[in-house]
């Protein structure tokens, strides 16, 4: 098995790449589960055992290389070439359905943009990478959207995870409005999400907390307010009736 941690070892706190190397106080793969609704340790555990597991997959059939740009190039194919019919527009969001989708064995797609972004992120990490992300409020016609993104101390590139060919994608490049979210940022927007289904389903105690913690961790995320104030309009409306 390649060792693709050994790969990066810089010190300081970044790769040469400029990309942000080492442990954060918030770990991205952790709290994308519990904003999925993992409850407990145990699940969590269970599932970070999977992501392992296709992480030294991974690590067994590709050599590493010394550059942590190729690598993550190399992670970003062989996901594609694992699991070709990635891409599905109203897909899992959901980190544990997205590893699960990965892990199977019939061809149903793996994710929307948020859950393939996430995903990949999260092995990013394994290596030693740490991507930021790109928050696009409209792009290919279908509103607003997440990619990953790599910073280099020369240049900064998109990746596009929902394109087989999307790594150093130049499509997004002139956008004007391209907005950069950090994990924390990404994990909001899975509660967002989980607010969302909750609302749509009548949960509406759940979504009010999703929507708070997707406040919480984006106090400027708009969207989260605006979703919030629907949803007590909503619940008073009810409770008057």
């Amino acid at each position: 098995m390649g060792n693709y941690n050994s790969t990066i070892q810089q010190g300081s706190g970044r790769g040469r790449w400029g990309m942000a190397i080492g442990k954060r106080a918030f770990d991205l793969t952790t709290e994308a589960f519990r904003a999925s609704g993992l409850q407990g340790g145990k699940e969590v555990s269970s599932y970070r055992n999977k992501l392992d597991h296709l992480f030294k997959q991974f690590a067994a059939e590709v050599p590493p290389s010394s550059d942590p740009l190729t690598n993550a190039r190399f992670l970003f194919n062989w996901l594609w070439m694992t699991k070709p019919a990635r891409y599905k527009p109203s897909g899992h969001f959901k980190l544990n359905d997205v590893i699960d989708a990965q892990m199977s064995q019939d061809r149903r797609g793996v994710g929307n943009c948020l859950g393939l972004t996430v995903f990949y992120n999260c092995l990013l990490q394994k290596m030693g990478i740490q991507a930021e992300v790109l928050y696009l409020e409209m792009a290919f016609g279908r509103g607003p959207h997440v990619l990953t993104l790599l910073r280099t101390e020369q240049s900064q590139i998109d990746i596009e995870n929902i394109l087989s060919d999307g790594f150093d994608y130049r499509g997004h490049l002139n956008i004007p409005r391209r907005v950069r979210w950090s994990d924390k940022e990404l994990v909001a927007d899975i509660y967002l999400s989980q607010g969302n289904e909750s609302f749509e389903k009548c949960k509406y105690s759940d979504a009010l907390k999703n929507y708070d913690m997707a406040i919480h961790l984006n106090p400027r995320y708009e969207k989260a307010h605006v979703n919030k104030a629907i949803l007590i309009d909503k619940m008073g409306m009810e409770g008057r009736g």
